[in-house]
């Protein structure tokens, strides 16, 4: 090594060691370990690409409408503008021009989704990482997605664009509709291994991205995935679908947002087929176990034409009905699998409608175990993998820890670091 030089030569490894035990005890910063730890014991760098989930994925939008939902509303636009996220939308009044804009129009003959007339939609930022580093441009810390996680990896002395690579997509969306993108991915896996020296990739993915990448993954051919992918992480991946969709057709959901009046935001959710795909499955659910309850009436997963019935939104079970096909498909990855997800934090494991108006009332609800967005049960759907493929797969619950908290928790960065280094 280069700092060995001179008439007295102590062996490699023995100084080796002596430099990085004083590294670890001495310095302040866990980077300085890490480059020697590589330097001393050379690893295989492994490129990343980062898959978000629902809501992970900037959006923006250009108008040329003809008609607008409240006088504040922009009509036409000279060029794209951030739609999602852009705090200074979520505002009262503003907030209604908003929801025209981000909503889905179904069509139940095509069995697809588009954009409202006079509005053009486009996905920023494919192959990089700043779009899913931050979901609001002027990187508002709320907005903060797999920020840390590119930030700690950059500390390491990886690059953005080149071995830290972004796979945003339309969220709306479910895989019925995504053939495109998948299409996209595997170019930039590819584009990925070979800029990197052909070195397999691993990829990263959060909530909804997992499922997606499960199918995308249960699409390409073993020779294809065993040369390109070195492993899958799954963090908070939500499996099965959770019990919080239900509320979100029926009431709406704020996502916390005191200001915003989930009813307001109501229809554009209700418009996003990923939502129907995101539903309570029957692998995961039993149809004794009422999910939703009113004065006149329980729904469980046996009632889901009764519950879109009765919410007045029968698109909604159409849209169930093209997405469940692929939450049902149990193919595997076929790929190493590292499972980590939140536990012991409450969750929606139930609705209940105690007073009439339902379902323009704010429902109460009762709570289980999950990582507070997505139940436990469906967390753990990655064991199923086991015993369908030979590859290996690994699971890794996290005590307390919130479904967007894994994309900072220390446990998960560390994990994805002895992966992508290959310690």
């Amino acid at each position: 090594m280069r700092f060995l030089r001179g008439p007295c030569q102590l062996p490699t490894v023995w100084v080796a060691a002596v430099c990085l035990h004083f590294v670890t005890h001495c310095a302040d910063t866990a980077t300085i370990v890490e480059r020697l730890r590589n330097t001393i014991f050379p690893t295989t760098n492994h490129p990343i690409i980062f898959v978000p989930g629902d809501g992970g994925s900037q959006v923006q939008a250009k108008l040329n409408k003809t008609y607008s939902v409240h006088y504040l509303c922009e009509k036409k636009t000279l060029d794209f503008f951030d739609l999602w996220v852009n705090l200074e939308l979520m505002v009262p009044y503003v907030l209604d021009c908003w929801v025209d804009n981000m909503r889905l129009v179904y069509n139940n003959v095509t069995r697809t989704t588009t954009p409202p007339p006079g509005v053009e939609i486009r996905i920023p930022g494919f192959g990089n990482t700043s779009t899913v580093e931050w979901l609001d441009p002027s990187m508002v810390s709320p907005t903060a997605y797999f920020t840390k996680i590119v930030e700690e990896f950059v500390s390491l002395g990886y690059q953005r664009g080149v071995n830290l690579r972004g796979a945003p997509y339309d969220f709306r969306k479910a895989p019925n509709e995504l053939g495109d993108y998948f299409d996209k991915l595997q170019g930039l896996v590819e584009e990925t291994y070979q800029i990197n020296g052909a070195v397999p990739v691993v990829l990263v993915c959060h909530s909804m991205g997992c499922p997606n990448l499960r199918y995308f993954l249960s699409q390409r051919p073993q020779a294809w995935k065993d040369t390109h992918i070195r492993a899958l992480i799954t963090l908070g991946g939500a499996w099965g679908g959770a019990v919080k969709a239900l509320k979100a057709y029926a009431s709406g959901e704020n996502l916390g947002v005191v200001v915003i009046n989930p009813l307001t935001v109501r229809p554009e959710q209700r418009s996003a087929p990923s939502l129907a795909y995101m539903m309570p499955d029957r692998l995961f659910w039993n149809s004794s176990e009422v999910l939703v309850s009113t004065l006149t009436a329980n729904y469980t997963i046996a009632d889901y034409y009764r519950f879109f019935k009765d919410i007045g939104f029968l698109d909604g079970y159409d849209m169930y009905k093209d997405t469940r096909p692929y939450m049902l498909d149990t193919t595997p990855p076929g790929v190493e699998v590292h499972c980590l997800h939140g536990r012991n934090v409450s969750t929606i494991e139930r609705i209940e409608y105690h007073n009439k108006g339902f379902p323009d009332i704010q429902p109460v609800v009762v709570y289980g175990n999950g990582d507070g967005t997505v139940n436990l049960r469906s967390l753990q759907g990655c064991l199923n993998f086991r015993g369908l493929q030979k590859e290996k797969v690994f699971v890794k619950p996290l005590d307390n820890v919130e479904h967007m908290a894994i994309l900072y928790e220390r446990a998960s960065i560390d994990y994805i670091k002895a992966i992508a280094l290959g310690h």
